[in-house]
């Protein structure tokens, strides 16, 4: 026999570092004799640095023996000078009682713990994380081990950016709802990032979409704040509440006007996003918050989206009113200055049409079907407001959605005196509708 002793699990010995905690790991030696006891002695070749409990003893035949190994951490180090196997080494040596001789001088050790995966993590060495937790005792959850800031390996790598890790981690079922001390779960850090696959991987561990209470923000606000369509897309396909509310009442949709994220406005729009929620800070809409960054683009879109343009604030303030505070005069027609405008033609106030447009109204300015002032005053037969609007310079060939010109709607409406005005300014006659019909081919049919 070449050996008296066998140890057990291996001769590689775990030992745990954690801050304020002993470190130290166990050793089983098993006597492999049948009949005859045997004397051990282990000592560490660095005596300074490790303690071992019992340096000696005497198993019994096929007995056993635990030896606790205690690791000596450097003054006002938190990880050992290499790690995680350490350089460092132990002689075992083993008689018979009375008899023969044994000297074991392979035994291995390996650091294990929070402050070692969170520097392996760092420092990206998949192989290095892998042997580091499949050696460790699963009851220890070292997969949800935390940095001196409160974040855990999950957070760690998907700050660092590498799914790579995050999948590796997964394999030993970490706490995907585990909130550091910002609050933010792996999700939201992933949604914050933008990190795709990221959020694919942790959705697949089924982490949860909404926003836990203490939280400020979920995922979807992370997502839309920050711009990450694609995150964003994937947290609404997985079933994420798209008009839940921040801590402060803003919904995602509120978040993504705020930061300009245009194409996460179109995504929420999209998917049903509610343009008149009113946050709890100061009752905005969506709208409201377009309105005072003056960004006409995203004013339009939340219009044609069905947003209500007089939705007041806590100060009482519609988003015109908002838009006229911060000088934004662009946004005038589409907040007011055109509906007045479409009212004024409608009526046949030609001197009411002649102050707004001085005033700013976007004189081919279009409701959401296409309708011009002159299509509203051409309709309704306002034959003065049709001359004013002309006059002004509108387009007279605009078309609506269903390809409709102003002279259609005369036609239509049966305004004989605005046709001979419209084709005396020179209306297009053989414009056409969107099924190919021109203005003669209505009147011939009425």
């Amino acid at each position: 026999m070449d050996r008296l002793i066998s140890l057990e699990p291996s001769n590689l010995v775990a030992i745990r570092i954690e801050p304020g905690q002993k470190c130290y790991g166990e050793l089983t030696l098993r006597n492999v004799m049948y009949t005859m006891p045997i004397a051990i002695r282990m000592l560490p070749v660095n005596k300074g640095r490790y303690t071992v409990k019992p340096q000696s003893g005497i198993i019994v035949p096929l007995g056993t023996l635990t030896v606790e190994i205690v690791y000596h951490l450097p003054p006002g180090s938190l990880l050992p000078d290499s790690f995680p196997y350490s350089d460092d080494s132990f002689h075992l040596h083993s008689v018979v009682v009375p008899g023969r001789r044994s000297k074991i001088r392979g035994i291995k050790i390996m650091f294990v713990g929070s402050p070692v995966l969170v520097q392996l993590v760092m420092d990206g060495s998949m192989e290095r994380i892998r042997e580091v937790l499949e050696l460790s005792d699963p009851t220890w959850k070292l997969a949800d081990s935390v940095d001196s800031r409160g974040q855990t390996l999950l957070h760690i790598a998907i700050t660092q950016r590498r799914p790579d890790i995050v999948r590796l981690l997964l394999e030993f079922e970490p706490d995907v709802e585990f909130r550091c001390r910002s609050d933010s779960t792996p999700l939201g850090a992933a949604a914050s990032c933008g990190e795709e696959l990221i959020v694919e991987l942790l959705l697949a561990h089924n982490a949860s979409t909404e926003r836990c209470e203490s939280s400020r923000s979920g995922p979807v606000h992370l997502a839309a704040a920050g711009g990450h369509v694609e995150v964003l897309r994937l947290l609404l396909l997985k079933g994420a509440n798209i008009d839940s509310l921040t801590n402060d009442g803003n919904t995602a949709l509120h978040l993504a006007v705020k930061a300009g994220r245009k194409d996460c406005v179109r995504l929420l729009l999209g998917n049903g996003s509610k343009p008149d929620v009113r946050n709890t800070r100061n009752g905005d809409t969506p709208l409201h918050i377009a309105a005072r960054l003056g960004d006409e683009q995203t004013v339009k879109l939340l219009l044609q989206n069905g947003a209500y343009k007089d939705n007041r604030n806590k100060a009482g303030k519609a988003a015109y009113d908002v838009a006229a505070e911060h000088g934004h005069t662009c946004l005038f027609d589409a907040l007011k200055l055109g509906d007045s405008l479409c009212l004024a033609a409608r009526k046949g106030e030609a001197g009411t049409i002649q102050r707004l447009i001085k005033d700013g109204a976007a004189i081919n300015g279009m409701d959401q079907h296409g309708w011009t002032a002159l299509h509203r005053a051409a309709f309704k037969g306002r034959t003065d407001a049709v001359r004013m609007l002309i006059d002004k310079g509108i387009d007279i060939d605009s078309k609506d959605e269903d390809g409709y010109t102003a002279l259609h709607c005369a036609v239509e409406s049966g305004h004989a005196e605005g046709v001979e005005l419209l084709v005396k300014k020179g209306a297009d006659v053989e414009a056409r509708t969107n099924k190919g019909v021109t203005a003669l081919q209505i009147a011939d049919s009425l």
